[in-house]
């Protein structure tokens, strides 16, 4: 308890001071405040800055994306070899190409040459891209095979040469102007066997059984009515012979005449393949009445008939 008749002042002043203190204190308390709101503020700048910087980020990750798409893509391009017995429409279904054989064709034109159906075993055909162009020395190259092919047609059915002579002399013929279709070979499926595979119901001509390439001949002397592709016969000849009958050839690999060309007994005019509907290389041939499918004849029985002697 104070003395007594002793007073204390009045502390008016140190009630200012804590007053200017407490002041202080609140300003003091205020930058807290204010620094949390920088902090806060910082804190939304650099979150601001994160999302920024991770778009080239998330820009790469899209671009490994694609990359890996286009790659996937490209690994499924691949480079198919043609083999026996093959033909635009069968690849393309086998090897399940989006657009089918005219999609393969049109990939592939430059190494299939102008005609679709003149493919032969061994030619490298690219699926799921567009083929590149052949270098230049493989293109003349082709270029003047085919120049040297036509030069040879032109000069066989002018002139037949001395290979052609031989090839004539050595085939089976008869005093009659008739000879084979086709030298040494044997009949495969023979006229009029039955099956659910021909649309007729059975076989309108005979299969004479030979490998891709072999040198096919005019049974008699003639003119070519048609000669291209015929659907399920592959590339196809037919020639009216003298004698009012029409012989018809089938699955050929190579064209040797043109439509409007006469030939004479024994002239070559294809090579046999596997053009069509086939299940293996072979020469479908036959002797109709007209040039239409459905007009057919026995043909073993009309190059007997002729003198000729069929094995």
């Amino acid at each position: 308890m104070p003395a007594k008749g002793k007073h204390r002042r009045p502390k008016s002043q140190r009630f200012a001071r804590s007053i200017a203190v407490a002041g202080t204190g609140g300003a003091a308390l205020a930058l807290p405040f204010m620094g949390a709101t920088g902090a806060h503020a910082a804190t939304s700048q650099s979150v601001s800055e994160k999302a920024v910087q991770s778009l080239p980020v998330s820009q790469k990750s899209a671009e490994k994306t694609a990359a890996k798409k286009d790659a996937a893509k490209t690994s499924t391009v691949r480079v198919y070899s043609v083999r026996a017995g093959d033909y635009l429409s069968k690849i393309a279904d086998e090897q399940n190409v989006s657009g089918g054989w005219k999609k393969l064709y049109a990939d592939n034109r430059s190494a299939i040459g102008d005609d679709p159906s003149l493919i032969h075993p061994g030619l490298k055909l690219s699926i799921g891209k567009k083929a590149r162009t052949s270098t230049t020395k493989t293109e003349s190259s082709a270029s003047s095979s085919s120049s040297k092919a036509k030069n040879t047609e032109k000069a066989e059915s002018k002139s037949p040469s001395k290979s052609t002579a031989a090839t004539q002399s050595s085939a089976t013929t008869s005093s009659s102007g008739y000879t084979l279709p086709v030298t040494g070979a044997t009949i495969g499926t023979g006229y009029r066997v039955a099956g659910s595979m021909w649309s007729s119901g059975y076989h309108t001509g005979v299969d004479f059984v030979v490998p891709t390439g072999t040198s096919l001949k005019a049974v008699a002397a003639g003119t070519v009515v048609s000669a291209g592709w015929g659907g399920a016969y592959g590339n196809q000849v037919v020639i009216k012979l003298n004698d009012g009958y029409y012989a018809q050839y089938a699955h050929l690999s190579q064209l040797s005449v043109s439509a409007g060309q006469t030939v004479t007994e024994g002239q070559q005019i294809g090579l046999s393949g596997a053009t069509g509907n086939v299940t293996g290389p072979h020469l479908h041939f036959e002797i109709r009445t007209t040039p239409d499918y459905g007009s057919d004849v026995d043909p073993v029985a009309y190059l007997r008939s002729k003198g000729v002697a069929v094995g």
